[in-house]
């Protein structure tokens, strides 16, 4: 038998179009929508901004009943996604597995954290799908974080994969873009990959479950808002000027690709 599953923390029902002003140099604001997962099931999404911190979270249970986060740090230019998956007790497995995984922030990915903690909804029980589809990304995470060295990186991290301190994951190509900006190095480990390991197959392949494997787990941001919406209005003399007026939503599928020193660590693996 599985354990309870984890539940979602409690927040407030804030959110959608309307943009109001909050009072105070620094916003802060904890959100909640409805949203339709691709299986029909409705699920709640909770999102949280800080503009003063300059970062916003967003977290929802997947139909798997695996809880998803992802906690954009702007000020870093850092993507955190940590998935903890519910284990198979009668496998031998713990209670869940915690997984993190870290990206460079694009520009223009999400909307910024000042503008998402002014988010207000209109009517709270309305069930959210996506404007948007954006089209799935498939990352190959070949460089290990270390925890203990990390709050560098983000400091957020510290906070979002202290359940995943042996399972923090990145990509090499993202390390070379924070060296440059003066990040330490040393917080970075190369992992095992198939070109180098010619035996290390694929964790669906592999029979024996105490043999490394590369693992690969997926994940979906099924509602976010992506953008903003501008309108525009003419005062009496005619001048024509635009105002932030809402919001654009849309989805996001991630496939990650990582190396696991057993495949006791990836059973979800067999059954895709």
């Amino acid at each position: 038998m599985r354990g309870p599953r984890p539940r979602l923390p409690a927040l407030p029902a804030l959110l959608w179009l309307a943009l109001a002003p909050l009072p105070g140099p620094a916003a802060r604001a904890e959100l909640r929508v409805r949203v339709r997962l691709p299986g029909g099931q409705v699920t709640e999404e909770s999102l949280q901004a800080d503009s003063g911190a300059d970062c916003v979270s967003l977290e929802l249970r997947a139909a798997d009943g695996a809880l998803v986060t992802l906690t954009a740090d702007f000020r870093q230019e850092v993507k955190i996604f940590r998935a903890l998956i519910l284990g198979e007790l009668e496998r031998g497995q713990s209670q869940f597995q915690a997984l993190c995984f870290v990206t460079r922030l694009h520009r223009n990915e999400i909307i910024p954290s000042e503008s998402m903690a002014k988010l207000r909804q209109k009517n709270p029980r309305t069930v959210r799908q996506a404007e948007e589809v954006r089209g799935l990304e498939h990352l190959s995470m070949d460089v290990a974080v270390n925890f203990s060295k990390a709050a560098q990186l983000s400091s957020h991290i510290h906070n979002v994969c202290a359940e995943a301190k042996e399972a923090i994951y990145t990509r090499e190509e993202d390390v070379k873009f924070w060296l440059e900006k003066g990040v330490d190095g040393s917080m970075f480990e190369v992992l095992p990959q198939g070109s180098a390991v010619p035996e290390l197959q694929r964790c669906r392949l592999c029979q024996d479950r105490w043999q490394p494997c590369r693992c690969s787990y997926s994940l979906s941001i099924e509602w976010y808002p992506c953008m903003l919406k501008y309108c525009r209005s003419r005062d009496a003399g005619g001048k024509v000027s635009s105002y932030k007026c809402g919001i654009r939503s849309c989805q996001k599928g991630y496939t990650f690709d990582y190396y696991v020193p057993q495949k006791q660590l990836c059973l979800w693996d067999e059954e895709t």
